[in-house]
């Protein structure tokens, strides 16, 4: 609960239970326009007591099935102290692998200034000079335009597609892939963590941070 991480206009950590509704009421206002399907799942289209529930419930069921070998961290965003969307990294076999994955969602009033870029840029720092990481994975749909624009400016390159049947619907997603030097090589905001070094054993870590959390 102490982690940090912040850019120039965000900072990103777990919410507090006290917290949580007012996250999940960002969600009830909207996450995408209508039309558009950047999830695999609809949950963004539920009642909005559901849309609530999910948003609460993810919280809690990702805590509690964290395990160093398989953990997902899904952070609140917060802009001048209100919550406005998630950004997620998660990783299996993180010790041997050294990849991790990202998701998230935004709420539609701050959509289009920036945010996206600016926390999927948070947890990356996160994850290649906190963590150690060798590679940084992403996917959205071939029409969700506005993620892989993210992808493609904070340095991903692609890494193929997937086909996934959804109720007699092909989906296809075109994934993105990260190293570590390209990185290191691509422009991005400013980032500092805190509250790092007594996690490192949670995420599979161990020591293997990179010193460089204030860059």
């Amino acid at each position: 609960m102490g982690l940090r991480i912040r850019t120039p206009r965000l900072e990103l950590r777990l919410p507090t239970e006290a917290e949580l509704p007012v996250l999940a009421e960002a969600a009830v206002k909207g996450v995408y326009a209508p039309g558009e399907r950047p999830f695999f799942s609809k949950w963004a289209e539920r009642s909005p007591e559901e849309v609530a529930r999910t948003v609460v419930q993810r919280q809690w069921r990702k805590r509690g099935a964290w395990k160093p070998e398989h953990w997902a961290l899904e952070l609140a965003v917060f802009e001048g102290g209100q919550p406005i969307g998630t950004q997620e990294v998660r990783a299996k076999d993180f010790a041997a692998l050294r990849e991790v994955e990202s998701a998230s969602w935004l709420g539609v009033e701050y959509q289009g200034r920036g945010y996206g870029t600016e926390m999927r840029s948070a947890v990356l720092h996160l994850a290649f000079a906190g963590l150690g990481a060798a590679y940084a994975l992403s996917a959205s749909f071939v029409d969700n335009a506005s993620s892989a624009a993210i992808s493609r400016k904070l340095g991903y390159q692609p890494d193929g597609i997937q086909r996934d049947a959804n109720n007699g619907e092909v989906l296809v997603t075109q994934r993105f892939r990260l190293s570590r030097a390209q990185w290191e090589s691509t422009e991005r905001p400013a980032v500092s963590v805190t509250g790092l070094e007594p996690c490192l054993d949670l995420f599979g870590a161990g020591g293997t941070g990179e010193n460089e959390l204030g860059k």
